[in-house]
C-alpha cells in the first residue's frame, strides 16, 4: 500500500492543493513503512492533483483538508481519502492511521 500526505514546512498540510511536495510512505503487508520518498507535485489546478497522485500509485491521502471536487475525483480514481487529520509529523501521522489510532476532526477545507 502506498500512503501520501501533503507537505509544508516538514508537517502534514492542512490544505491539499497547497502544499511544498507530498510524502509517499511504501507499507508491507504487516503495515510497516519500508519506503519513503518525497515528490514534487504539478502545479496545482483543479483535477490535476488526484490524477497524478492516483498516477503514481497512491491508495490513501491524509491530509487535513480537501475540495469535494477532488475527494470525488479520488472515488472515481479508487483512492481513499482521510480528512481532518491534525498538522504533525507525516510519519507518525502514517503510523498512527496505520494502527488505526489517527484522530481526526472535520474537513479543514471549506470549498
Amino acid at each position: 500500500m502506498i500512503i501520501s500526505i501533503p507537505v509544508v514546512r516538514e508537517q502534514l498540510s492542512q490544505h491539499f492543493g497547497h502544499c511544498e511536495y507530498f510524502m509517499f510512505f511504501h507499507t508491507d503487508e504487516n503495515k510497516k513503512i519500508i519506503k519513503t520518498e518525497n515528490k514534487i507535485p504539478p502545479p496545482h489546478e483543479p483535477g490535476v492533483l488526484p490524477k497524478w497522485l492516483a498516477d503514481e500509485k497512491a491508495d490513501v491521502i491524509i491530509t487535513g483538508g480537501m475540495g469535494m471536487h477532488a475527494q470525488r475525483l479520488f472515488d472515481q480514481y479508487g483512492v481513499k481519502v482521510v480528512l481532518g487529520a491534525q498538522s504533525g509529523d507525516p510519519e507518525e501521522i502514517v503510523k498512527n492511521w496505520l494502527k488505526g489510532e489517527l484522530e481526526t476532526g472535520n474537513n479543514a477545507c471549506d470549498h
